[in-house]
């Protein structure tokens, strides 16, 4: 293998996160070279990533010529630019591999001063697979933070009262968006944020990712999945429950039974060398024995928007989807591996089910990480 070089900040760029485990808002070079694992960055960041004690070699971009190229009157485009390209030079690189996402603008001005770059995502990825202690901490931490989510929702369902069709809670209507409110505010007394969480209800929770929004009604189903990241360390959780406020009749109650029934026997499939299509495959045969369409059985270009219409599950770490997938064109497990499994059953304009648990792929098998009851009705 080549050289490695990525360019870019830790919060938008997971391949770095992973080489490099603290929050820097500002771009910076990261290469590997004859064993070596080196940081070229700004004096102001230097200290804090030689305090990570990780074997980093840091070098401040003083060494690569910082204060002339500020001093140069240069454009700050071209200033940066420069910059960049020094620093590789410096550095000694002059053919790596670097991730799909590498700048465009570096990757434009290194080629043009004669630095080959090879895209290999795969390698990336594949290094991704295989947790760090600090990146496997972080999960556990986000997937509490999870948890604490789900059981401030029930709780706040099951403190409403009916009205006029309706649920109040304290005076106030309940909407997703007061639950939602409730939900972050748990999120962050547990050290973690959400961007976003999807907290639906009725014909919402058909729709995969329809995030949620109004009222919910006296007797309705309500769907959450949470998927918060832990600050300390960037990386996420993923949990999905459905919930049952009043009567909704049997077929929801139906489809959480089989929902379950799924999870546990994908589950019973995961260990490392597992191939995740396969495990894809055999809950797409179960729900199609039931009678629901599925991507296995639908006939080729129908787009599906009943029955279960999605992967089985992927891959969860420093990005909330990533390696690997466990679909149609699934990928073989690892040990490390830190996956979902989230079968659901879904009628359009009717409403949906869906419940998913994360856990770390082993050896010889799994271990939940998920601890999270799957009671669908919600019991003042």
């Amino acid at each position: 293998m080549g050289d490695v070089l990525i360019i870019g900040d830790t919060e938008r760029t997971p391949e770095l996160r992973h080489e490099v485990p603290l929050g820097i808002p500002d771009p910076f070079v990261y290469a590997e070279k004859d064993g070596r694992r080196i940081v070229a960055i700004s004096s102001m960041e230097a200290m804090r990533v030689e305090a990570l004690g990780t074997g980093l070699e840091v070098r401040p971009t003083e060494e690569f010529g910082a204060d002339e190229i500020r001093r140069s009157g240069l454009d700050p485009y071209e200033a940066a630019r420069r910059l960049t390209v020094d620093t590789v030079r410096g550095l000694g690189v002059e053919r790596a591999i670097v991730p799909r996402g590498f700048p465009l603008g570096h990757a434009d001005a290194l080629r043009a001063e004669g630095v080959e770059l090879e895209v290999d995502q795969q390698l990336f990825d594949d290094r991704r697979r295989r947790k760090s202690t600090h990146e496997l901490a972080g999960i556990r931490r986000a997937q509490r933070a999870a948890e604490a989510g789900v059981a401030a929702a029930r709780e706040l369902l099951a403190r409403a009262e009916r009205s006029n069709g309706g649920l109040v809670l304290d005076g106030e209507p309940l909407t997703c968006e007061l639950l939602k409110e409730r939900i972050q505010a748990t999120f962050l007394a547990h050290g973690a944020l959400a961007e976003e969480m999807i907290v639906s209800h009725g014909p919402q929770t058909a729709v995969g990712h329809d995030m949620g929004s109004g009222p919910i009604a006296a007797d309705d189903v309500v769907l959450l999945d949470l998927f918060p990241v832990d600050l300390e360390s960037a990386c996420y959780a993923d949990l999905t429950r459905t919930l049952v406020v009043g009567d909704v009749g049997g077929e929801i109650p139906e489809w959480h039974a089989l929902c379950r029934e799924a999870l546990e026997l994908a589950l019973a499939e995961v260990r490392a060398g597992a191939d995740g299509g396969a495990i894809h495959r055999l809950v797409s045969e179960r729900f199609a024995e039931r009678g629901f369409p599925t991507q296995l059985t639908k006939p080729a270009g129908e787009v599906l928007r009943d029955g279960f219409y999605h992967g089985l599950g992927h891959g969860v770490g420093l990005e909330v989807h990533e390696s690997p997938g466990l679909g149609m064109n699934g990928q073989e497990l690892v040990a490390g591996d830190v996956i979902t499994i989230e079968p659901g059953l879904y009628r359009h304009g009717f409403g949906g089910v869906r419940v998913e648990d994360l856990v770390l792929v082993t050896d010889d098998g799994f271990e939940r990480l998920t601890d999270c009851p799957y009671d669908l009705e919600v019991r003042a």
